[in-house]
């Protein structure tokens, strides 16, 4: 849905007209409320916008399954370190005198052995 010049409305007309706003809302409008000039808050319908947190959770748990698939190629693959190796070598670079808050070369360390 696009969003026209009818549907921006200034906070103060917002105010004065909240019952009409609503209604034209209810009816599948969607409104820009501005305040000094600037967008400030959107008035939509709450089940549209409780259609929009579950299109968002959906879209995270998409990513999430995606990441999941990466990891188990990565696992057949052998692309797999054993993880006590890597945090013991993420501990010492930061606490090595001199790095100021872990941020020491990246090549200091050695590398986690990597499995097999």
């Amino acid at each position: 849905m696009s969003i026209s010049a009818s549907d921006v409305v200034p906070f103060t007309q917002a105010r004065a007209n909240l019952s009409e706003l609503a209604d034209q809302v209810k009816a599948g409008a969607e409104k820009i409320i501005t305040k000094n000039g600037e967008s400030y808050v959107a008035l939509i319908d709450a089940d549209r916008l409780d259609y929009y947190h579950r299109l968002e959770r959906e879209r995270i748990h998409l990513l999430l399954i995606d990441d999941a698939r990466r990891g188990l190629e990565d696992i057949a693959a052998g692309r797999t370190h054993d993880a006590d190796e890597a945090i013991a070598v993420l501990q010492k670079r930061r606490a090595r005198p001199g790095d100021v808050a872990g941020k020491g070369s990246v090549n200091a360390a050695p590398a986690a052995r990597k499995r097999g």
